[in-house]
């Protein structure tokens, strides 16, 4: 099937009942027949009806072998990080999530594993970075908030020729647009909070991969630690991939269309879209993804500018978050890098005059206009 029809079609279970929407197993256990037996459902926080399917959809969807689903991309991320023993060190692009930044610093810093930080979009500055512990490159591609793009498949030929595994973000273009695991990637990981869920109304998190003994390792970590994705979040997330290739098209369209009039705007001073063929990234985009997705950044002339965007925008909203039907404005060196130094955020382009915009589903003109009022 087409990705178009596995976002509707993407899993194997059968409902006895005929219905065309999955329950949802709000079940913590699950009887079994007999002593050494089972219905292949014990306990929920190792399996269920609902968040399979899910699964399945997922690795469906990123033609993988497997895929796990937790309570958030920030699970996902931790249960990776339990991979590595203490003393491994990881390659991570420079301009990644706040959030993970953050992880790596107080909590996997912490446990005993090392990380360098570098540009991932310059490949041939990866090389000198990696030692006998190295164990990973963890990159984000386009990266958040300043749109870096990675070529996937030359990351991927390092990796292997040093026995290293490929770890891809994917949140930014989804499985829609960008597939890493059939670049070379080891293991992909998606907030599902964004795109795949699309509606601003559950956190979720996936980890996929097309190799079964990282998939067998993680299953061990997810059923001993936790964070599993709950039965209903697990269908509201089903229930909005759905609609991700109507909504992704939709929104790509209006991305372009919007970089296009911020391009040219006069209190628009710097763009950060790779859909425009002046991003240093745009070939490559070309070459790894089918679409270039709703996100754009841009720095404006002044702070005070930033203050009436913020504060005049009616239909965007200002608020966390990305990647659902509501188009959303949001200030990265307070809210998604808040928790970075001011020196890491003013060296990779984060400063107070950033702004970064996800475009969602209402009418591009409205949005224009609407971006047009509050920049005026």
């Amino acid at each position: 099937m087409k990705k178009d029809s596995l976002c509707i079609h993407g899993y194997n279970y059968t409902e006895p009942t005929g219905a065309l929407s999955i329950p949802i197993y709000q079940s913590a256990t699950f009887k079994h027949p007999s002593l050494g037996q089972s219905t292949g459902y014990d306990y929920s926080r190792m399996q269920n009806p609902t968040r399979q399917a899910l699964e399945e959809t997922i690795s469906s969807l990123e033609n993988a072998c497997g895929a796990i689903a937790y309570s958030s991309g920030m699970a996902a991320v931790s249960n990776i990080l339990e991979l590595f023993k203490p003393g491994a060190h990881l390659i991570a692009s420079t301009d990644l999530y706040g959030g993970i930044i953050r992880y790596f610093r107080t909590i996997s810093e912490k446990n005993g594993l090392l990380f360098d930080f570098v540009d991932t979009g310059n490949v041939e500055s990866v090389l000198p970075l990696i030692k006998s512990n190295t164990v990973a490159l963890f990159i984000e591609t386009p990266t958040n908030p300043m749109m870096n793009v990675s070529d996937i498949s030359s990351l991927a030929a390092i990796a292997k020729q040093h026995n290293l595994l490929l770890i891809v973000d994917n949140t930014f273009l989804s499985p829609y647009f960008q597939q890493p695991l059939d670049l070379g990637a080891d293991i992909v990981i998606h907030s599902g909070t964004k795109y795949l869920a699309g509606h601003n109304d559950t956190l979720a998190g996936f980890i996929a991969s097309k190799n079964t003994a990282i998939l067998e390792k993680l299953r061990f970590i997810y059923k001993t630690v936790g964070g599993c994705l709950s039965p209903f979040d697990s269908w509201l997330v089903l229930r909005g991939i759905k609609t991700l290739a109507l909504r992704m098209i939709r929104l790509d369209s209006s991305a372009k269309q919007i970089a296009e009039f911020l391009s040219t705007h006069r209190r628009v001073k710097k763009l950060y879209y790779p859909g425009l063929p002046s991003h240093p990234g745009y070939e490559i985009m070309k070459k790894q993804a089918s679409g270039f997705g709703g996100m754009i950044s841009f720095e404006v002339d002044s702070f005070s500018t930033v203050k009436r965007v913020l504060a005049g925008v009616k239909i965007i909203s200002f608020a966390e978050s990305l990647g659902g039907v509501e188009s959303l404005i949001t200030y990265p060196s307070v809210q998604t890098h808040g928790d970075v130094t001011l020196e890491e955020r003013e060296s990779r382009g984060i400063n107070d005059r950033l702004l970064r915009l996800s475009v969602g589903i209402e009418d591009v003109f409205d949005l224009i206009n609407d971006l047009t009022l509050a920049l005026d």
